[in-house]
């Protein structure tokens, strides 16, 4: 995907090759390029379309060097604006609390609790002392994959198999990290749709009974232009601190 966004981008550059000076024309030639590369990389058009917008209007605002040519000065643009749109800085966990907790949601299928291994292992190798809550309720093997993990990375696993409330589990987790000296508790829930109620019901229950100092939201790469619209529509129930 990436390969075929920088082939896309490059050929959208050479539309500026040879010409001397910025013109309304030739940037909007090259910004209707770049967007419609975007767009066939699966970047929301929404979000596409305000990049390429910020692209024009900052490509059409700035004094172009006699040195930099206008597919340099494109590029270098583009290249802020892109970054602008996937984070210029990256945020640390809000780690507060004793102990801190951290929620994970998202869709079926998504990799949360690949993700929150991952994360606790992150943790633990700063020094945290990490206990993994398995609250996915609806998944017998989720229990096991998290244990596997946890096994792995060398983080402790607080799972009741019988417990068929993720509400309970989760506080009785949380219980047994105060009483343990654990200083996060990382909760793993059950994948869900936005569209099942009765789900999406539980992880707001879950959001309200802990009061996470994280709430996070997980989503495959891989979903597409959908995934800005899931987002939206999680966090309008959940109000998530990252993704």
């Amino acid at each position: 995907m990436f390969d075929n966004l920088s082939y896309k981008l490059d050929r959208a550059f050479k539309t500026l090759k040879g010409q001397g000076q910025i013109t309304e024309v030739n940037v909007a030639t090259t910004v209707k390029e770049i967007r419609r590369a975007l767009v066939d990389a699966d970047v929301n058009f929404k979000v596409a379309k305000e990049v390429t917008d910020k692209i024009k209007q900052e490509a059409l605002g700035r004094d172009v060097l006699i040195s930099v040519s206008p597919g340099q000065l494109l590029i270098k643009i583009t290249q802020e604006e892109l970054s602008k749109m996937m984070g210029e800085k990256q945020e640390d966990i809000n780690i507060q609390g004793s102990p801190s907790t951290i929620l994970i949601s998202g869709l079926q299928g998504s990799g949360k609790t690949t993700f929150t291994g991952k994360l606790a292992n992150r943790l633990k190798k700063q020094g945290k002392q990490v206990l993994v809550a398995a609250c996915d309720i609806y998944r017998p093997a989720a229990i096991d994959q998290l244990k596997v993990l946890g096994e792995q990375i060398g983080v402790e696993v607080y799972a009741e198999p019988d417990n068929k409330n993720a509400v309970e589990i989760a506080g009785n987790a949380i219980k047994y990290a105060k009483n343990n000296g654990k200083s996060v508790v990382i909760i793993d829930t059950a994948g869900r749709l936005a569209v099942d109620e009765t789900m999406m019901q539980e992880i707001e229950a879950l959001k309200k009974a802990l009061n996470p100092s994280e709430t996070l939201f997980v989503v495959d790469s891989m979903t597409g232009q959908d995934a800005v619209n899931t987002a939206k529509t999680f966090n309008e129930r959940l109000n998530f601190d990252g993704v």
